[in-house]
């Protein structure tokens, strides 16, 4: 007869893995930071063992508020010193609003993931009058962009438009007060602040066009880091990341910044992508638009190649008209 069985010592629990310890750098804005937490929280619904750790960083465009933009540098400065962070290593990754993003970025970093995209559209908050429509002659609309002022300008060219800097929340205390009758907005800003009933008209992409990457998240990393690029990548939405690709192959053909009214809007359009596009001289002349359809393109790069090809022809369009 066999003997008994040898007797097997239980194995141990399995040991947990380690939390992977990822730091995310972000502005100290309310819009900001609402709009990086809920970014970060969805990214921690992927993997309950990421350890996600804020660092808030003051940009120059943050502490410089009494100026327009186009006075101080462009929209880079609202970006500086959250790429720095991530060069020098103390972040992984950062939270962005890609519409504050320059075309081309410092080397060694990349825009990683582009998360699905909130509406592009610009918003009117006007509290006593409502619609743009309503505004009465020589009302005061605030805004801090060449963009908007110039598209208010060519539908309602009776309305005094005047700068406004300062954050969502600085702003909507200036209209409730009475210093401006109305405000324009990104729709975007609101609804990631649970602001949304504050807007009083959505402004159509025919009245005002949005700005490259308007409404849209770009999450920038390390070229060279695989690791945070490949937990990033659950958060990418392919449509929206090629429709942004587009708008900023616009922005760069252009070399467009905060001093160079320009807007670029990409959407499905069917099986196709539908490129809208405006520049101008800073004071309004040469203004000039591109409306076009073309096939959905396969990948980001060819949406570049496709908005690239639209800001070049929107370029010369421009040249030809000032020579």
């Amino acid at each position: 007869m066999p003997g008994p069985l040898p007797q097997v010592p239980p194995s141990d629990p399995p040991t947990a893995l380690a939390p992977l310890v990822l730091v995310f750098a972000t502005r100290r804005s309310a819009l900001a930071l609402a709009q990086c937490r809920a970014f970060v929280a969805q990214l921690r619904d992927t993997d309950p063992n990421l350890d996600l750790r804020e660092l808030q960083v003051v940009t120059t465009g943050d502490r410089i508020q009494d100026r327009p933009l186009a006075d101080i540098g462009g929209k880079g400065l609202f970006v500086k010193e959250i790429e720095e962070a991530l060069l020098d290593g103390r972040a992984h990754f950062a939270v962005h609003s890609i519409k504050d993003v320059p075309g081309e970025l410092p080397p060694g970093l990349v825009i990683a993931c582009v998360p699905k995209r909130e509406d592009a559209r610009d918003v009117l908050v006007a509290p006593r009058h409502r619609t743009l429509a309503q505004l009465p002659a020589g009302a005061r609309v605030g805004t801090s962009s060449l963009r908007r002022s110039l598209a208010l300008k060519a539908h309602r060219p009776d309305l005094d438009v005047v700068p406004l800097r300062g954050n969502v929340d600085t702003r909507l205390r200036k209209v409730d007060a009475g210093e401006c009758d109305a405000i324009v907005l990104a729709n975007a800003g609101l609804l990631r602040l649970g602001l949304g009933a504050r807007a009083t008209e959505i402004l159509s992409p025919e009245i005002s066009l949005p700005a490259p990457g308007q409404g849209a998240l770009g999450i920038e990393c390390r070229e060279q880091d695989a690791g945070t690029r490949a937990i990033l990548s659950k958060m990418h939405d392919a449509d929206a990341a090629r429709c942004v690709a587009a708008e900023r192959g616009v922005l760069i053909a252009l070399g467009g910044d905060c001093k160079t009214p320009l807007a670029a809007y990409a959407e499905r359009a069917g099986s196709g992508m539908r490129i809208r596009a405006f520049a101008a001289n800073p004071d309004g002349s040469n203004a000039k638009r591109i409306d076009e359809e073309a096939l959905w393109p396969a990948d980001e790069a060819a949406a570049h190649e496709a908005g690239l090809a639209v800001g070049r022809r929107l370029g010369f369009a421009q040249n030809a008209v000032l020579r």
